[in-house]
């Protein structure tokens, strides 16, 4: 069986996680496919979104542990280091804005690759949970990073430490997630973000993650400048163009990405 699955819908690539019998916990196959997946999407000219879901139950649980505990098996540090750390930079470096569709269960070095992406969108079966601690291990996956950053560093902590578990809604309402949909609804709903983004200008959106990605280590003084540059790249495309003459015109924008 395949450890990914790809679904192209117009101009979205949603790559979903593919081991649900072990609610898509990572092994090396499915690490290495998904790293391929998200190379071949950032290289597709025609993918102007990327979407990252699981199949079945869950989002994704973490590792495999019985592939990280095998005497035979990769070890700890060459999963970290080969596995999720590439993922990560991946996720934060692609030029395109990705989606996290948290469907279920994100727990571990799950929950810590979806917050590396642009947004996440959880179904109200989803939960997060930093479950690190209760195997004498400490967050990966970026998760001191990002966690912090997002919903403050006592709260940040105190999941980590605890590992309690955090429920969609509660995502929604500590910061950790743009919105929280009911089981019913939660596809279409992120099927319709995912188009949302694929028609907007892509240069600006690539740029505005770089812009973000840069501001987590810049001071004001070097960030306003990166703006400015930034800003001014943008303001010579053709999509800006089209966005003015659209907003003049009285009519919807088509962007292309140019």
């Amino acid at each position: 069986m395949n450890t990914i699955e790809l679904q192209v819908e117009k101009h979205v690539h949603i790559i979903k996680l593919n081991r649900p019998e072990k609610f898509n916990s990572f092994n090396a196959a499915m690490a290495k496919a998904l790293l391929q997946h998200l190379d071949a999407s950032e290289q597709d000219p025609t993918c102007r979104c990327i979407v990252l879901t699981g199949n079945g139950k869950a989002f994704c649980a973490g590792q495999d542990l019985s592939e990280a505990i095998d005497p035979h098996g990769p070890g700890i540090d060459h999963i970290v280091k080969a596995h999720y750390n590439p993922i990560i930079l991946k996720l934060r470096h692609i030029k395109k804005p990705i989606i996290a569709m948290v469907n279920g269960v994100a727990a571990g070095a799950g929950a810590n690759i979806a917050l590396a992406c642009d947004i996440i969108i959880a179904s109200t079966q989803a939960s997060f949970i930093q479950a690190f601690s209760k195997i004498g291990l400490i967050p990966d996956s970026g998760g001191t990073f990002t966690l912090p950053r997002i919903i403050g560093m006592q709260r940040a902590s105190a999941l980590m430490m605890t590992g309690d578990k955090l429920s969609g809604t509660e995502a929604v309402q500590w910061g950790l997630a743009y919105k929280c949909f009911d089981e019913a609804e939660f596809n279409a709903q992120g099927l319709a973000l995912a188009q949302k983004l694929a028609a907007m200008p892509t240069i600006a959106l690539a740029e505005t993650k770089r812009l973000l990605n840069e501001s987590w280590s810049q001071p004001l003084d070097m960030q306003l400048e990166a703006e400015r540059q930034a800003q001014n790249f943008c303001s010579q495309t053709l999509d800006h163009q089209e966005g003015v003459n659209a907003f003049l015109e009285k009519r919807n924008p088509e962007f292309k990405g140019h």
